[in-house]
């Protein structure tokens, strides 16, 4: 019988990754096995490790973080099921990230806003602008969506940004967006977009307090480079 034939049953108990986790405790697994406790099954001719052990010899573990479900698919012996189990583990790592003890997330500075959307922004392969409505002591009360894609002032309007903010009633926002390409540099549309929305917050007294642009690793807010005043 082939090592590919070989169910997880067979394998001596010491060897199973469940076991071995409640023995040792996570830390002592590999991200192999890790994995194969999430996806808990193999294929008729792979047992679960070594399926997990072959797709870590493909992928890293950024690499598979960042693939989507489509990609994953791609993969020997992942359907639609298992591909969802790993997207859904990785997502809940991204919010892990993001998370804070603080019933509302307090927005004191550009870094702020890096810290609490770069873990979610970093892995988009397209532009994503979002708006954080804030109340008067600068919480967070709603992070909204306005557009995907590369950023036209022609495209996103006041209308888009400003809806929600007036639903919350909140006293301002901050927008962020990614760069894909890794270089927060602001382009002549991102201080074009960024002039429109402070002007037409102006008309309705909702102050945009800045635009912060998140690359790999790193940030630059348009305020801080005198775009905003």
């Amino acid at each position: 019988m082939s090592e590919y034939k070989i169910s997880i049953h067979d394998m001596p108990e010491d060897d199973r990754p469940r076991e071995r986790l409640l023995k040792y405790g996570p830390e002592s697994l590999s991200n192999a096995e890790l994995l194969a406790i999430i996806l808990r099954t193999g294929s008729r001719k792979e047992n679960v490790v070594n399926m997990c052990g072959r797709i870590f010899s493909e992928y890293n573990i950024k690499q598979l973080s960042q693939a989507n479900i489509s990609m994953l698919t791609q993969i020997h012996g992942v359907g639609n099921a298992k591909a969802t189990q790993i997207a859904a583990v990785f997502e809940l790592a991204r919010k892990l990230e993001g998370y804070t003890d603080e019933p509302k997330r307090k927005i004191r500075s550009p870094a702020d806003v890096y810290s609490l959307l770069y873990p979610r922004m970093r892995e988009h392969k397209r532009e994503r602008l979002v708006a954080l409505l804030l109340d008067t002591k600068n919480h967070v009360m709603r992070e909204e969506i306005i557009s995907i894609g590369s950023l036209n002032a022609n495209i996103v309007h006041p209308r888009e940004v400003f809806k929600a903010a007036l639903m919350e009633s909140c006293a301002s926002v901050i927008l962020s967006h990614n760069h894909p390409s890794g270089d927060p540099t602001p382009s002549r549309e991102d201080i074009a977009v960024t002039e429109k929305l402070v002007d037409g917050g102006k008309l309705l007294g909702i102050d945009v307090l800045d635009h912060v642009v998140i690359g790999d690793g790193r940030y630059v807010s348009l305020k801080d480079e005198g775009y905003i005043r």
